[in-house]
């Protein structure tokens, strides 16, 4: 068994399979980009595999507007946790979306996950840091320490004794600076070893954080930066 991730699918199929917000506005190699995740995901992914998928699923305003993409990625291989994105704006009440969701995809919030009684899978979806240019004390700094009180719930829900925990954020856990910071911080009290986020695309790719900073390995699965393709995270002994 093997722990794949990838972010930002930004889906929106409608009964038709057909994308009602087509994501090549964004720029050529978004053309056809659920096609390309598809293709990858098979050529990458089996069945005994699980995929980390740290938001931003689908355009969706509601449950009832993602039955669609929920149908394409449930029939993908593999087990798919995920996490809200700032765009999961039908993510409201987790009882409902757990509710919602086929057997093979798991909602992650406020608690972990054990996989193979080795790993545990934790996290939240982040948000701008007080050291971002975009950050506004007025309206973020509320949902900042939300978020850092959120990514604390689910590291101290673990009370399992395992090996290694995978921390799956959707923004970046530091500004564009690379700054220490209180995801960092709380990563670090917690002995995390592994961090991925995705949210950044196009140019902001470019600061994205480097590969191993504070005893943390980071990974950056936002779709258009990994070439729409799962990225392999984790690879459990027995493999």
């Amino acid at each position: 068994m093997k722990i794949f991730a990838l972010s930002d699918l930004h889906l929106s199929f409608d009964e038709n399979y057909q994308e009602y917000k087509p994501m090549n506005i964004f720029g050529e190699k978004w053309q056809d980009h659920a096609e390309k995740i598809k293709e990858n995901w098979v050529k990458t992914v089996s069945n005994e595999d699980i995929v980390l998928v740290p938001g931003d699923l689908s355009w969706g305003l509601n449950l009832e507007d993602i039955v669609y993409d929920l149908s394409y990625l449930e029939n993908l291989p593999g087990k798919k946790i995920i996490s809200k994105g700032n765009h999961d704006l039908w993510w409201k009440s987790l009882s409902k979306v757990r509710k919602a969701l086929p057997e093979n995809i798991i909602a992650l919030q406020n608690d972990h996950i054990i996989l193979n009684n080795q790993v545990a899978i934790c996290g939240t979806r982040g948000w701008l840091n007080p050291e971002d240019k975009n950050f506004k004390q007025s309206v973020d700094l509320k949902i900042y320490k939300r978020e850092l009180g959120r990514l604390k719930l689910s590291l101290k829900s673990i009370k399992e004794d395992i090996k290694d925990i995978i921390v799956m954020l959707h923004y970046p856990p530091t500004s564009g600076k690379h700054e220490f910071s209180e995801f960092v911080e709380i990563m670090t009290n917690f002995n995390v070893k592994t961090c991925i986020y995705g949210h950044l695309h196009s140019e902001a790719i470019f600061s994205a954080l480097p590969e191993e900073k504070w005893g943390i390995n980071f990974h950056i699965v936002s779709a258009d930066a990994i070439g729409f393709c799962p990225k392999l995270i984790y690879s459990f002994k027995s493999d």
